[in-house]
């Protein structure tokens, strides 16, 4: 799993068993950090021309590939690779999705089969090609009523009336870390940089009348929505401390997610933002919902241990993208199965 955070690979062995519900094991879990270089790299990407971008995905496929390899090379037998590769597009409404690294390449490489290219089917299928985790939360993480995930982006699955429901609540760490930088920092540690500002109201409220709030799922966001709609915003107050920015933009999205939950729901909290203690903090003081803290293995990679559980049922040829969350015309199996050649 590469994310829009930009932090790194997270790579994930895991094994599934079936009894009366589905069971994981992990086994073993790494970051691969990107360093400057790749994340300026992939940072950059989405305003490149394609003939750049087919050439940083075959760069990028070596470096997919070098970490595979080393990562596995003490697990002995491995069934299949699952891999959602690194999203440079996502504009579902013009029919648009793109992840580089989605080739057969990556098999041939790492002479293991490969399931890739999640989202393009159900964009094709009228969907918006994501959120795609509901299905893993709602197999593998039962004894909670929702799972909101703190990554790039804030986004949540719960089931709504017997129907699994899942969307985009506001951009997170894409945002975070971009402040954060400003101070030389790859991103703001515990919240403390947030913890030390103070409110600027008239940040706040311009970011809160942003219309995508008001829409109804499903809904789902990409960098080209932060680009273009929440760092214009920041931009008009680049005079303003960071502190003060950071605060702000966290108290704002303290505000969002706190809206979509009852006091009666308890939270799996898990991505990057999960280890924010002072936007833990405002999350609790703005909802009397339960949000609870995993341990840190299930917060770093529970995304890819979800798009490991999408390939196996990818391999199944059973559901793993639902109607009911992505706005597609039906339920599917969705995602490329690539094998090295014998």
């Amino acid at each position: 799993m590469s994310g829009t955070s930009l932090d790194g690979l997270d790579l994930v062995c895991v094994t599934f068993e079936k009894k009366q519900h589905w069971e994981f094991q992990i086994l073993k879990a790494k970051t691969f950090s990107y360093n400057k270089h790749w994340r300026k790299k992939l940072g950059q990407l989405h305003t490149q021309s394609l003939q750049k971008i087919k050439a940083v995905e075959d760069d990028f496929i070596v470096l997919m590939a070098s970490c595979i390899l080393d990562f596995t090379k003490d697990l002995g037998a491995v069934d299949f690779v699952s891999s959602h590769g690194h999203t440079v597009f996502h504009q579902p409404d013009k029919g648009i999705t793109l992840q580089i690294g989605n080739t057969a390449v990556l098999s041939k490489q790492i002479n293991l089969p490969v399931v890739c290219d999640f989202r393009s089917q159900d964009v094709a299928l009228g969907g918006q090609g994501a959120p795609l985790v509901p299905v893993g939360d709602l197999c593998l993480f039962k004894n909670y009523s929702a799972c909101l995930n703190l990554g790039g982006f804030a986004n949540v699955s719960k089931t709504k009336e017997s129907k699994v429901i899942a969307y985009d609540i506001c951009a997170v760490n894409t945002v975070m870390n971009l402040l954060a930088q400003e101070k030389a920092m790859e991103f703001d540690t515990n919240g403390a940089l947030a913890k030390a500002g103070k409110m600027i109201p008239e940040l706040f409220n311009s970011l809160e009348s942003l219309n995508f709030y008001h829409k109804k799922y499903p809904k789902s966001l990409g960098l080209e929505w932060v680009n273009s709609k929440v760092l214009p915003i920041l931009d008009l107050f680049h005079q303003t401390a960071v502190e003060d920015r950071i605060h702000t933009y966290a108290q704002h999205i303290a505000k969002q997610i706190a809206s979509n939950f009852l006091s009666s729901d308890k939270i799996l909290v898990s991505g990057g933002g999960a280890k924010n203690h002072f936007l833990i903090t405002l999350l609790k003081q703005n909802s009397k919902a339960n949000f609870m803290i995993p341990e840190s293995e299930v917060i770093d990679f529970k995304e890819a241990l979800i798009f490991a559980f999408l390939g196996l049922l990818r391999m199944k040829n059973e559901v793993n993208c639902l109607a009911s969350v992505t706005g597609s015309k039906r339920d599917h199996s969705s995602g490329l199965i690539f094998y090295p050649e014998k």
